[in-house]
């Protein structure tokens, strides 16, 4: 694979940094979008980017904080962030959207572009998968889908799960039964939801993990759920991503 960090335009045309993985094989091939948890855009979401890029395709992590931390480290922007309040919506949709154009504009893309999200992207993951035309999202236990955040929390951000009935596509929920936020009422919540509203989705609660079981570089990681969350994960985009 050939993975670098570019240049994209964004939100309100303004330039921010992402991170591209690609195979190095011809196309046609589908595109993934790698939304960064909250602590920003480090080295295990790189990791993750190559990841998707290893299961062949384009995969591109925009930096979702460059315009609060340009030349930053990832936890001096994260926490610049979360001081502002956390990412506008609009932004992170604009900059998603931005992302998914770029995956699309290469030689090697087949038109289809799917999005995964950790933690707060997991959130967003939802979010922009209800506001933009893709064609699969991935939430990884996004917290604030359903009830806001706790009281002195500094993000100020809201409930998406309004949006439900504007879900534009297939949805994989991966969630941890011992997590908080969100709580497994939390996901059944959203999932009586999705069924009300008629759109195709699969959740998955693994037993005994919590939060960031995907997280290598945390006391939080589980062996067991995450290698079989990551064979969900690439089953589900290989039946909504390959060429058609």
């Amino acid at each position: 694979m050939l993975a670098e960090t570019v240049a994209i335009s964004g939100a309100g045309g303004v330039d921010i940094e992402a991170y591209l993985a690609r195979p190095l094989r011809q196309g046609p091939l589908g595109g993934v979008v790698v939304i960064h948890h909250n602590p920003g855009f480090d080295a295990a979401t790189k990791e993750i980017t190559r990841r998707c890029a290893v299961m062949g395709y384009n995969a591109i992590c925009p930096n979702l904080h460059s315009r609060e931390g340009p030349g930053a480290s990832p936890d001096a922007a994260a926490a610049a962030v979360r001081a502002a309040g956390g990412v506008p919506d609009d932004r992170l949709v604009a900059d998603v959207g931005c992302a998914a154009a770029h995956l699309r504009g290469l030689s090697s893309a087949n038109g289809r572009v799917g999005l995964i999200g950790f933690c707060s992207g997991g959130r967003q993951a939802f979010l922009a998968a209800c506001t933009l035309r893709v064609d699969a999202a991935v939430d990884c236990y996004g917290a604030f889908v359903i009830s806001p955040p706790p009281e002195g929390s500094p993000l100020r951000v809201g409930p998406v799960a309004h949006l439900v009935n504007d879900l534009s596509c297939p949805l994989l929920g991966l969630f941890g039964a011992n997590d908080i936020h969100p709580s497994p009422g939390e996901v059944g919540e959203l999932d009586r939801m999705l069924d009300a509203a008629g759109k195709d989705h699969e959740f998955h609660v693994f037993d005994g993990v919590g939060h960031a079981f995907f997280a290598t570089d945390r006391p939080s990681y589980s062996v067991e759920a995450a290698t079989e969350g990551w064979a969900l994960v690439s089953d589900f985009f290989s039946r909504h991503l390959s060429a058609r």
